[in-house]
């Protein structure tokens, strides 16, 4: 499938905050329910340093989709407490807030806007970006994965779909219903997600849009490869693929560290 750089409604600074933020709770329930990104563990203690204690600092995190799960497998696979620091455009407080209180600060967060182009020196550590590469123009793309290699830290992409057309039937059939059951059990609790799924449905209709464009939007790992082709660092590593998650789904992943 070719990529298309279609519009997204959650991309645009005009769009109102207030819808963003909820359907950003929607997808990390979501993505959190699925589990979908266990099976990138492995890739992730592969590019974490063995020389220091293990952190990422998550870029994009939106709501924080499954970041509880990586933590805790992550930790259990390593052996020791990973700590995550959250980051994002446009915060999402709230939601960054109840995973740092729900993992008792094994989740932490940076409340001011951080750049995923340039990300601020002293922010060291191994980076991740989870369900949010597709939302960049390959230029931008570009510059992210050359940002993390000139600074000599490890980067992982991650995009808990394989872009197929299945996907992009699942975003406009059963969306819908998801939203119907699962509202009421998506914390943290808002009554502006009640009024906008149930009376005003603009939260559902949004994401059904964004959620197909999305998966057009996605990075094949031949995308991305393609991406650190004028990436000129000297002894740094890039490997991209797909990765199968236990229902058969597939996460498409690109990796980067210094080698």
């Amino acid at each position: 499938m070719k990529r298309y750089h279609l519009f997204e409604f959650e991309d645009q600074n005009w769009f109102p905050d207030v819808l963003r933020k909820n359907m950003m709770d929607f997808l990390r329930f979501a993505i959190s329910l699925t589990q979908i990104y266990d099976p990138v563990i492995p890739l992730l203690g592969q590019i974490l340093p063995k020389d220091q204690p293990p952190h990422l600092l998550d870029l994009g995190s939106g709501g924080g989709g499954g970041i509880t799960g990586v933590q805790q497998k992550l930790s259990a696979a390593l052996g020791q407490k990973v700590q995550i620091t959250l980051s994002d455009k446009f915060p999402n407080i709230a939601a960054f807030a109840l995973l740092k209180a729900q993992t008792k600060g094994a989740i932490d967060y940076i409340a001011e806007p951080v750049d995923a182009t340039d990300v601020p020196a002293h922010l060291k550590n191994c980076r991740t970006i989870f369900s949010a590469f597709h939302h960049f123009p390959p230029a931008q793309a570009r510059a992210i994965l050359a940002d993390a290699a000139q600074k000599g830290v490890p980067i992982g992409v991650f995009e808990g779909a394989s872009k197929s057309y299945w996907e992009i039937g699942v975003a406009l059939f059963l969306f819908p219903f998801i939203f119907l059951v699962a509202t009421p059990f998506i914390r943290p609790w808002r009554f502006s997600r009640l009024f906008f799924t149930y009376l005003v449905p603009l939260i559902p209709l949004f994401t059904m849009w964004d959620g197909s464009v999305s998966i057009l939007r996605l990075y094949t790992p031949e995308h991305l490869l393609q991406l650190t082709k004028d990436i000129n660092v000297p002894n740094y590593t890039w490997q991209a693929g797909r990765v199968k998650h236990k229902t058969g789904a597939k996460v498409i992943y690109l990796i980067g560290y210094p080698s």
